[in-house]
């Protein structure tokens, strides 16, 4: 099985946290949308800020240690980090994916 993590980030920080977490090898591959217009609540008002969105590949097991890699680098009090499982995916891509992730 694979997840795809979701992760809102100031565009300048994007890569730098990609080769944090693929140096962990928390995570097989990271696409860099680099720029996401977000509209948010933020205490008690709507903010808007001009991010990257990072699209992370890896495995559910490892969950949790990359999501404290992503709050112990990432600017925000609060990120966005979702978690989506994988409903389909090539056999090839998957036996990559598991290869390059340590669980």
């Amino acid at each position: 099985m694979a997840i795809v993590v979701l992760v809102t980030i100031p565009q300048d920080k994007a890569e730098k946290l990609a080769k944090v977490i693929l140096k962990a090898r928390a995570c097989a591959c990271v696409n860099i949308l680099p720029a996401v217009k977000s509209l948010f609540w933020w205490e008690g008002k709507i903010d808007t800020e001009e991010e990257s969105l990072m699209v992370i590949k890896t495995r559910p097991e490892v969950f949790s240690r990359l999501e404290e890699l992503i709050k112990d680098n990432h600017p925000y009090a609060v990120p966005e980090i979702i978690a989506l499982e994988i409903g389909k995916i090539s056999k090839e891509y998957l036996q990559w994916l598991k290869s390059e992730v340590d669980v």
